[in-house]
């Protein structure tokens, strides 16, 4: 994902008797230079007419070459989790580049989260620099199936580790 609009665009259509509308909760581009349009909306909120325009965002979206994806209610410790680490998502809680590359390299190998920043340096400075990589991505570790902990295992992206 290189970039993403929230209610970019309302869909217009003719549906029988009336005229409907619908604004997408998200459109996406892809790094590939595709691009996907996302609606959310928990599943025990999916009513008749909820669900037709959905169909209709789908079916547009097919017609320009877009993917549709509709996602549910994520998950409460998902949320918490990356709740917390949006805190870190600026450019500026990446700094020092010399702490993240060391971070980058201490995680190659799976190990807690406060034993990989205790390697590294000064965990005051270190741990901002931690989230962000996680925030980001280029660190990885289990954001559904608890809390962050200081026992949460942390790797490298693209290690195959999954717990």
């Amino acid at each position: 994902m290189v970039g993403i609009a929230s209610q970019p665009f309302w869909l217009h259509w003719d549906a029988g008797s009336r005229g409907r509308r619908h604004a997408p909760d998200y459109f996406v581009r892809l790094a590939d230079g595709g691009a996907r349009v996302v609606d959310v909306r928990a599943e025990d909120d999916l009513d008749g007419e909820t669900r037709e325009a959905f169909a209709a965002t789908e079916r547009a979206c097919r017609a320009v070459g877009w993917e549709f994806a509709w996602a549910g209610r994520p998950d409460p410790m998902f949320m918490a989790n990356i709740r917390w680490l949006a805190r870190y998502r600026r450019t500026r809680c990446g700094r020092p580049a010399e702490v993240a590359a060391r971070l980058l390299e201490v995680f190659r190998e799976p190990k807690g989260l406060w034993e990989g920043a205790g390697l590294v340096g000064d965990r005051l400075r270190v741990l901002p620099v931690l989230f962000h990589l996680l925030w980001s991505g280029a660190l990885e570790t289990d954001l559904a199936g608890a809390l962050m902990q200081t026992d949460s295992v942390v790797w490298t992206e693209g290690s195959g580790w999954a717990g």
